[in-house]
């Protein structure tokens, strides 16, 4: 089996939620495969998938991501359960780590082993799903006597996200699917060796593994301003010390240690420096339709399997949703 190529929406909407549910019914009429929501603060991702979920009945609904520190496995076995039910089986729950900014200081929890504690939430939710009575000590996570009614082997499908080597092999390996972002081009056929590896240990075939990435995509014809936003949006991630190293693991040192020392410095000049436009084109895919095709078919050719479509400047949203949909757009 070889994992077809998709194209899907990436909620929630930002102006909240009837516009996450108005644009999710709009993707299905026009004709995309999936919606997959990032878990933003002020609307939660499993809440609202669930009202997707009711309100259309084609599009795969999935979380990209969930972090595994803001629920506990029960939680997101029950949730998953009710959301398989409510969709028609059409949900996937993505899960990860997130970052050290947002599990510490929003939500207070300490961010220790996120490898671990992933794959050891994934494994955990699948068993529960699976109607296992739980008797689980891990190292990270634990539950005991716990027990919820049996869905289907593999029903919910529970995919993983990975930035470095040992979790994008890991994922692989513990996971039905692989979740990546904010690599660059360059890099990418980096994380595909490691995904591959993973496979190999599992005994799969990497042709049938989902490989999903948020893409950021800006359909315009002011490229300036297109880096500008993406350069304003991410420049705090990559000050993160999850997403610096993997900056510094693509193969981008220099661009990573400045942008370390200019967000520890408090110096937005330097900091916003190191985000060159040569940056910022290798991570997000900036241009007219035509070149966001090329840019998506691009990664696709590497391994990339479905393509959610992400747009942070506001002006061209709608703009870049209307190129991706329907026979706009074919990978």
């Amino acid at each position: 089996m070889t994992v077809p190529q998709r194209v899907a929406m990436t909620l929630p909407h930002k102006l909240g939620v009837k516009e996450t549910m108005d644009l999710a019914v709009w993707a299905e009429e026009r004709g995309y495969d999936d919606v997959w929501f990032a878990d933003n603060s002020g609307i939660d991702a499993l809440t609202t998938s669930a009202a997707v979920a009711v309100r259309t009945g084609r599009v795969r609904i999935g979380t990209a991501i969930i972090p595994v520190f803001t629920r506990t496995p029960a939680v997101f076995a029950s949730t998953s359960h009710v959301l398989h039910q409510l969709s028609d089986g059409r949900f996937i729950l993505g899960l990860g780590s997130s970052s050290q900014v947002m599990m510490e200081n929003w939500h207070g929890q300490t961010f220790e082993k996120p490898l671990t504690r992933v794959k050891e939430t994934t494994q955990l939710v699948r068993a529960m799903l699976d109607g296992e009575k739980t008797d689980f000590d891990g190292k990270t996570v634990s539950s005991h006597g716990y027990r919820q009614l049996a869905l289907e082997p593999g029903a919910v499908p529970i995919y993983m996200a990975a930035l470095r080597a040992k979790m994008l092999e890991a994922a692989a390996e513990f996971s039905d699917g692989v979740i990546i972002n904010l690599f660059t081009l360059s890099a990418l056929p980096k994380l595909m060796k490691h995904i591959q590896i993973g496979c190999e240990r599992a005994g799969k075939n990497i042709e049938d593994m989902e490989i999903v990435c948020r893409h950021q995509v800006i359909v315009t014809d002011d490229k300036d301003k297109a880096r500008e936003a993406v350069r304003k949006q991410f420049t705090p991630y990559y000050a993160t010390p999850v997403y610096n190293n993997f900056l510094s693991w693509c193969g981008e040192e220099e661009a990573a240690s400045m942008i370390a020392e200019g967000w520890a410095a408090k110096d937005r000049a330097k900091t916003a420096a190191a985000m060159t436009d040569r940056l910022i084109d290798e991570i997000s895919v900036i241009g007219s339709a035509e070149e966001c095709y090329e840019g998506i078919r691009a990664r696709a050719s590497v391994g990339v399997t479905t393509h959610i479509i992400s747009c942070v400047d506001m002006d061209q949203i709608e703009a870049t949703n209307e190129a991706f949909a329907g026979d706009n757009f074919r990978v």
